[in-house]
């Protein structure tokens, strides 16, 4: 089964740049069962899903195709912080940042006005904060609809993600958009996974834990260094 998933994710990568491997993964990841047989497996597949997803954005860090931010995206990184604004299109993140930072953003009354990521710059405090109004995303963008792969991938790049929504529809909007963005391991609010990895020469692998309900073993462990190729750690 191992081989068949590593398969099918491989060839749905290469085929189909449009539509990454994600939901093949999360597929054979949902129909596995979770027990100490097959955390292997699992193990495997996180890792495999870990690195497309990177291949996917960058694709200088490993032979994927159809990721990175791409032209219109490319906007050097300037001052303190930088801020994005994400959001459906015509919810007002042209005109927010025109107002906050007096750089034009063409708004319209129709949707899909900015086709590439406009930054500007906020003041504050002796602190110089860039401001990126970036293109409307829509339901899907995770998986390549629209231009929601260079959106995502130049949000990655923000210290703080700015969800901008239709005062009409707020709860609806923001849970999608924050499905869209985990669909890219972007989790809004949430502390990383206290995990470490120490990388040796010699003695093998080995996991320690002090988790009342550790989320992995030491064959998911291993499975997941056997795909970086990391012999000891």
């Amino acid at each position: 089964m191992a081989e068949c998933g590593r398969d099918a994710i491989g060839a749905d990568l290469r085929a189909q740049q449009a539509a990454p491997a994600h939901p093949a993964a999360a597929g054979l990841m949902a129909i596995t069962q979770r027990n100490k047989a097959t955390m292997g497996h699992l193990g495997m597949l996180k890792a495999k899903l870990a690195k497309l997803r990177r291949e996917l954005l960058d694709p200088t860090k490993g032979g994927g195709g159809g990721g990175g931010a791409g032209e219109g995206f490319d906007v050097n990184k300037v001052g303190d912080a930088r801020v994005g604004f994400v959001g459906f299109p015509s919810v007002g993140k042209s005109t927010l940042l025109t107002k906050l930072t007096g750089t034009f953003s063409e708004a319209a009354s129709y949707e899909f006005t900015t086709l590439t990521c406009v930054p500007g710059i906020v003041r504050y405090r002796g602190a110089k904060i860039q401001m990126l109004d970036l293109p409307g995303i829509i339901e899907g963008a995770k998986d390549g609809k629209g231009r929601g792969r260079q959106v995502i991938s130049t949000a990655r790049t923000c210290n703080l993600i700015l969800i901008v929504l239709d005062c009409l529809k707020p709860l609806t909007h923001k849970k999608l958009i924050e499905h869209e963005l985990e669909g890219f391991g972007i989790r809004l609010n949430k502390r990383p996974p206290n995990i470490t990895f120490k990388k040796k020469d010699k003695g093998g692998i080995n996991f320690t834990t002090n988790a009342a309900d550790p989320k992995l073993d030491l064959d998911a462990v291993k499975a997941v260094c056997a795909e970086y190729r990391w012999g000891g750690c």
